[in-house]
């Protein structure tokens, strides 16, 4: 019942991080978005035969299940909330070791810098060598942590990591998975 829960609340946490109409610089404050409320950036799965997307032809399940091949993890499944772009995949908790939950997302049409929920537990970095932002906690919630990395000038990646309630064990995790997930994207 827990890993169901922690499921639930990691898809929700990348509809959050990844739909919200805000824009926010790491350490500062959300400010509303400047586009119309009624248009929205296209996505990976709705402009897929766009050629200025990234993403094109690329699922984030399939980068999903390569960098977790070997650690315990299901094959990756679309998510509810937005299954063209966001993939996601839950590991149960055994023994001492709490269930995982990793969640993916390809945004074309984000910059990396957007969305962040919890700006003052985000920080500036890389991923091998790409602009990122990590945040701890990004839904005020211990045990979570997500990196958003730069894959071209307005689109990025969205990593998300739900796992009991050590943070900083999280923060690891997402960054282990981060440095996989990389190169398997578009470069810059």
């Amino acid at each position: 019942m827990t890993v169901r829960r922690t499921s639930v609340a990691t898809a929700a946490l990348i509809l959050t991080l990844g739909l919200t109409a805000c824009t926010s610089q790491v350490g500062g404050q959300a400010n509303p978005s400047q586009s119309g409320s009624g248009t929205s950036a296209p996505t990976s799965g709705s402009a897929a035969g766009d050629p200025g997307n990234p993403f094109a032809g690329l699922s984030p399940c399939t980068v999903l299940d390569q960098v977790l091949t070997g650690q315990g993890f299901p094959k990756a499944a679309p998510t509810i909330a937005d299954a063209k772009d966001t993939c996601g995949a839950s590991k149960d908790t055994s023994g001492n070791t709490p269930g995982v939950t990793v969640g993916l997302s390809l945004q074309a049409g984000g910059n990396y810098k957007d969305n962040v929920t919890n700006p003052e537990q985000a920080s500036d970095g890389n991923v091998n060598g790409r602009p990122a932002v990590e945040e701890r906690e990004p839904q005020h919630s211990p045990g979570q942590c997500a990196i958003r990395f730069q894959v071209k000038q307005d689109s990025r990646a969205l990593l998300v990591i739900s796992s009991g309630s050590d943070t900083a064990t999280a923060c690891k995790q997402v960054e282990e998975i981060a440095a996989k997930v990389e190169p398997l994207l578009p470069k810059n």
